[in-house]
């Protein structure tokens, strides 16, 4: 077998192994994370197959006989003018993925309906309060009862795009466009009533306004996998552990 031909079977078998989790296992590895291993795969491999000049001649042998044998020419013009299509598609590919226009600008915060039709009754967003808030001043132990379950909850379903630590770092995150946003900080879920995080968790990104679209969001609609109560221990949860307080009707 050929130097050059042993190359691209071990990268085309490092990108095989990559893709086994997603395959048989649903733990796709991300993309980005793909291409940054198979580049190092390639550049290893290289390194080692030109660790001597002869090896060096040898990988390169049929890339030299291709531009410099005069037996080959007809050969060599079919390369030479497949390639240049071979990247047009790629960079097609890459800079224009769709028909879409660019939208350019994205709100990060869309305006919520102001009312709201989930499990099988209306909730005023313009009005509506987390139920399970007051528990924090009535009974406190209650209250962290509460969270832990939130806790439970969310690193059951949504850590994966969160991250575990709530920083929008999660194992799917790098392959989503956009990436999820981060809850930490004071510029999130901070400048937020919990009314707005429900409605954002209830119906995910095909709940939101067709009006001031097209939105980007890869966020699942959770209506048909958590109770309201179970949103809002989660919701709990992702304030207590972050230290950021809700924003309130009043201000």
């Amino acid at each position: 077998m050929h130097r050059l031909l042993k190359f691209f079977l071990i990268v085309l078998g490092a990108y095989v192994l990559l893709k086994l989790p997603g395959l048989f296992f649903g733990i796709p590895v991300p993309s980005s994370l793909v291409l940054l291993y198979l580049f190092f795969v390639a550049v290893v491999t290289l390194l080692v197959m030109t660790s001597t000049e002869a090896s060096a001649r040898s990988l390169f042998a049929p890339i030299v006989a291709i531009v410099e044998d005069p037996a080959l020419v007809r050969r060599r013009n079919a390369i030479f003018a497949v390639l240049p299509v071979l990247a047009a598609l790629v960079a097609y590919q890459v800079v224009l993925p769709d028909n879409e226009a660019n939208i350019g600008f994205r709100a990060v915060h869309p305006a919520p309906p102001a009312l709201m039709e989930a499990y099988g009754k209306s909730f005023d967003l313009t009005t509506l309060e987390n139920p399970l808030r007051p528990v924090e001043s009535t009974d406190p132990v209650r209250f962290a009862r509460l969270v832990k379950e939130g806790g439970d909850i969310y690193y059951s379903n949504c850590l994966f795009c969160h991250g575990a630590k709530l920083d929008g770092r999660g194992h799917y995150a790098h392959a989503l466009d956009p990436r999820p946003l981060t809850f930490q900080g004071v510029d999130t879920i901070a400048q937020l009533q919990e009314s707005y995080v429900f409605w954002r968790i209830v119906k995910g990104g095909p709940g939101l306004p067709k009006q001031s679209g097209p939105w980007a969001s890869s966020m699942p609609v959770w209506e048909a996998e958590l109770s309201e109560e179970e949103v809002w221990k989660v919701i709990l949860f992702i304030y207590d552990y972050t230290g950021n307080r809700p924003r309130e009707w009043s201000r």
